[in-house]
């Protein structure tokens, strides 16, 4: 069917109510957003049987796009020609998807955001980083670098409909790399992050008995070392003592005294093999047929921890020692936030936990309506996942100051576990010595397993997205078969952290893979976006979707606090080099070397792109130059309809 633009007296600002004219049916013309739209019996009628000859209903196009124009007046160069922004096609295929309700795309961003990095990293990095005083760095690093960035990413989703890969033609094409980067990082994450939610379902499997399996010394693979202090009152706690559920943990789930390191990982565990088989069978019947199905999956995935979260602390709160742990958790110590460590910490937790630059929020954003609020909808998610970080800290801590209490120990002692550790083993243990253990290890590790599948379908949505975009005439229609040969390269990657020495490639690829790698890759998203495509373009941008220009405070962040938030955090990274270490292993030379070579294979996208965009450009160089961050126009069309999106 044909789209006429509106007449002058058919426009409306997009932030006040417009009138709506639904169609009585399918043969019937009717508007929406202001906008004619012919049906097909109109336009051949009009057209008549003689095509060559113009038809009245042409000379009317005609008309109304010379009117039309002149409402965008505002937005003209010198020379009369459309600004910039104006120039941006907003043309859509008519068979893209869009999200059937609003709080199916607000469900996918909180689930995608929310992960368990949010239960595990962020009540450590508080109470590590003084505590109470730790919330304000936090805050701060929140409002001036992560919450802009993430507004940022929403709205360039959804005002260029498009995936991580394409949409950098639409803004500057000698940038096209990143998206690339991005799709190559979002590969590496779902090599491991997929073997961390196979370590939760094994527990879930193994929390339907009447005693959980991490409660006892007498099973075959504990060692004389194991020692149950919750069972026995007379037990004594010694610097050799291993618990049953890091026995549990490290010598059943793991198998991780089979292996001497990352030079000999060993042979396949398989139980672990027939768990993650189970989460990407999960994984691919929830994406195959596109964000209509994993939206509704979401309403469960999403909204489950919550019911879990307020369980569990509910519970924590009525145990002895569980204001010790609170105590502990939020006492602030004013004086670390005089050291640069705090900050550093902050400002790589509010980063990771509001995932910019993996293309999850461009792909999200993209499905949107195109006059969708989406400053609101930043400010609401932001929102939810900083509180939510805050609320899994109580959970945590109630159940650390009652471990705290059993051991008579410090808290300090009790928390000196980081990552998967602080879940699988000590909160495990302690679930598990409580009444009715069996129920709530079982939700426990569910919530585990939703909080990680949330996060898969948004990390794999956003290189579906990105790629079916980019060669949308070969994959669009063949979906279900991508996402499947997506799903099988995901499993086969997966393999080497399947190992006895899974859990040191697990490491490996969180600490190298997309650590300083996926940070590189927003700086450069935040310079070609707010320097090459430039903040006058991308405010028109915002203001033709939600009816207001960004203030100044989020233009100031875009071009300026933005960037240099980010170039501290990559400092930061290259000028304090870690040391890696897990369990009693510590992470040989070599293996820092191939890190940063792994690290480098993404990001090495970005200048060999560059390079190539500059060879093919035809011009001198200087024109090859300046082609190259012009962004280009491009008219998108399906085979049955074009949609044209009215300009403010």
């Amino acid at each position: 069917m044909e789209i006429l633009h509106p007449l002058n007296n058919e426009v409306y600002p997009l932030n006040t109510e417009k009138p709506r004219a639904e169609p009585a049916k399918e043969e019937e013309d009717y508007k929406e957003n202001g906008v004619l739209i012919r049906s097909p019996r109109t336009v051949q009628k009009a057209l008549g049987e003689d095509r060559n000859t113009p038809s009245k209903l042409q000379e009317k196009d005609e008309k109304d796009q010379a009117s039309f124009s002149g409402h965008i007046g505002e937005g003209k160069g010198g020379d009369g020609a459309p600004a910039l922004h104006s120039e941006v096609d907003k043309t859509v295929p008519a068979g893209r998807e869009s999200w059937s309700k609003k709080v199916d795309f607000l469900l996918s961003v909180i689930g995608y955001a929310v992960d368990l990095g949010n239960v595990w990293r962020f009540p450590y990095i508080c109470y590590q980083n003084g505590g109470g005083a730790f919330l304000l760095p936090y805050i701060l690093m929140a409002m001036f670098g992560g919450i802009p960035l993430f507004y940022m990413e929403l709205a360039l989703g959804q005002y260029h409909r498009t995936g991580a890969i394409s949409i950098w033609a639409k803004i500057c094409p000698l940038f096209k790399g990143i998206g690339y980067a991005i799709c190559v990082i979002d590969l590496y994450i779902s090599f491991y992050y997929n073997t961390i939610i196979s370590w939760a379902l094994f527990y879930l499997y193994s929390s339907f008995v009447s005693v959980p399996p991490w409660t006892s010394c007498d099973n075959k693979w504990n060692t004389p070392n194991c020692t149950n202090y919750f069972l026995k009152d007379n037990a004594t706690w010694t610097e050799f003592s291993v618990s049953p559920a890091e026995e549990f943990y490290v010598r059943q789930v793991l198998m991780a005294h089979k292996s001497n390191g990352l030079g000999d990982v060993g042979g396949i565990n398989w139980h672990l093999l027939i768990c993650l088989i189970i989460i990407f069978t999960v994984v691919y019947f929830s994406i195959w047929k596109g964000i209509r199905t994993s939206g509704k999956v979401v309403w469960v995935t999403a909204t489950l921890p919550y019911i879990v979260l307020l369980i569990l602390l509910v519970r924590g709160a009525t145990l002895p020692g569980a204001w010790q742990g609170i105590i502990f958790y939020l006492h602030p110590q004013w004086g670390k936030m005089f050291t640069l460590q705090v900050w550093i910490d902050a400002a790589t937790q509010i980063f990771f936990s509001l995932g910019p630059g993996f293309g999850v929020l461009l792909a999200f954003a993209s499905y949107n309506k195109f006059n969708n609020n989406c400053f609101r909808d930043a400010m609401i998610t932001s929102s939810v996942n900083c509180l939510t970080s805050f609320l899994a800290g109580f959970v945590i801590f109630t159940i650390l100051g009652y471990m705290a209490e059993k051991r008579n120990e410090d808290v300090s002692e009790v928390a000196k576990d980081l990552g998967p550790s602080l879940l699988f083993i000590t909160y495990a243990e302690a679930l598990a010595n409580m009444p009715a253990s069996s129920f709530l290890s079982a939700i426990f590790f569910l919530m585990l397993v939703t909080l990680g599948l949330d996060s898969t379908f948004a990390g794999l949505e956003g290189v579906i997205t990105a790629v079916l975009d980019e060669y949308p005439h070969l994959l669009r229609k063949r979906r279900e078969w991508f996402v499947l040969v997506l799903v099988m390269i995901c499993t086969l990657g997966s393999m080497s952290t399947l190992t006895f020495g899974g859990a040191y490639v697990v490491k490996f690829f969180e600490e190298y893979a997309t650590g300083t790698a996926i940070i590189v890759v927003v700086f450069l998203e935040a310079i070609a976006v707010s320097w090459f495509y430039g903040i006058k373009n991308f405010r028109k941008d915002i203001k033709e979707m939600i009816g207001f220009i960004p203030g100044k405070f989020w233009q100031i962040c875009w071009a300026v606090i933005s960037p240099v938030f980010l170039l501290f955090i990559i400092i930061s990274f290259l000028a304090l080099p870690m040391e890696i270490k897990l369990f009693n292993y510590t992470y040989p030379y070599w293996t820092k070397v191939l890190g940063n070579f792994l690290g480098m294979s993404s990001i090495i996208w970005v200048p060999v792109y560059m390079v190539y965009k500059i060879i093919i450009t035809p011009g001198t160089f200087k024109e090859r130059i300046l082609k190259s961050i012009t962004p280009e126009r491009s008219e998108i069309e399906s085979s049955t309809v074009v949609v044209h999106l009215n300009a403010v």
